[in-house]
């Protein structure tokens, strides 16, 4: 029989892309949702993963879905990032984090691989962003419990310039720095990376990368996403301070990737993966073909 490999938060971007490179890969993929019946969860199934119902804050329905499965793929929403319900917490996304590595140790998970961010590593060390110091907690409950794990660390993703949380009134938008290079990455690439780890268990368990496809400055981003589009997106920088009036956390955030950043080592990242795209690679292969779907839509609403 195949080994089974659960993957939490299944139906995000995140857990769509781990559950296509398993499903690849050949591996028998329980893809977790609170909604089995849901659209999503049913796209899933025409892909040829198994649906299970989980929710991230039921330590028992999430054990209960891992029961005798090898391996867990966890994912928790970050707040403030697209898609993330208002009115989620940090709290929150430490607790979901925490069940699911509970839940893994009750089911005896063999491995466990965790999608953390960039930056985590260096709790302790500095002040962090809410988001990336409630990965960090979470990544210390992983530690603390001893459950066998690969953190994955990735930066921010290209897949936030395909929609209204970068895209604005035909503008790229940002309170990033524009002469600031940030680094990028794909979800697919943080879906190949999910199913190497599994795959090769004796070179990842225990390790902690961070992740990275490309680094460029926000200039530099607009004018590839114009190009590869056919149209001009200029880019406009918010000020930090506009960003601060309406909530503080996330104007030191922004202002934490401009002076500090993510430092990701993206040599390291395509030694281990040569094959990881830069900006240029993901907008030819799918992403300039969803920015210019939602910018079409936006012009028809």
């Amino acid at each position: 029989m195949k080994r089974s490999i659960v993957v939490a938060g299944a139906t995000g971007l995140q857990g769509r892309a781990v559950t296509t490179h398993l499903l690849a890969a050949g591996w028998d993929v329980r893809a977790m949702t609170r909604d089995p019946d849901g659209t999503p969860a049913k796209a899933l199934a025409e892909t040829g993963a198994r649906i299970v119902r989980g929710e991230m804050a039921d330590v028992a329905s999430l054990a209960a879905a891992a029961e005798g499965a090898y391996g867990l793929f966890s994912v928790q929403p970050t707040v403030g990032s697209p898609g993330t319900a208002a009115g989620f917490s940090a709290e929150e996304e430490v607790r979901w984090g925490r069940n699911v590595t509970e839940a893994a140790r009750a089911a005896g998970v063999r491995h466990l691989v965790f999608t953390s961010v960039a930056g985590a590593g260096r709790h302790g060390s500095e002040r962090l962003p809410r988001n990336v110091a409630s990965k960090a907690l979470i990544e210390q409950h992983i530690t603390a419990l001893g459950v066998p794990a690969t953190i994955l660390r990735p930066v921010s993703f290209m897949e936030n310039y395909t929609g209204g949380y970068h895209l604005r009134d035909g503008t790229v938008t940002t309170p990033f720095a524009a002469d600031v290079p940030q680094q990028v990455m794909a979800v697919d690439d943080l879906g190949a990376f999910a199913a190497m780890a599994f795959a090769e268990p004796a070179g990842w368990i225990g390790r902690a990368v961070d992740l990275a496809g490309d680094e460029l400055t926000p200039v530099r981003i607009a004018a590839a996403i114009s190009e590869a589009i056919g149209r001009s997106l200029p880019y406009v920088e918010i000020p930090i301070e506009a960003v601060r009036e309406v909530d503080e956390e996330f104007a030191f955030a922004y202002e934490w990737l401009n002076e500090r950043g993510y430092r990701a080592d993206l040599a390291m990242t395509r030694r281990l993966r040569p094959e990881v795209m830069d900006l240029r690679t993901w907008l030819a292969r799918s992403g300039a073909a969803r920015i210019a779907s939602y910018l079409d839509d936006v012009e028809r609403e």
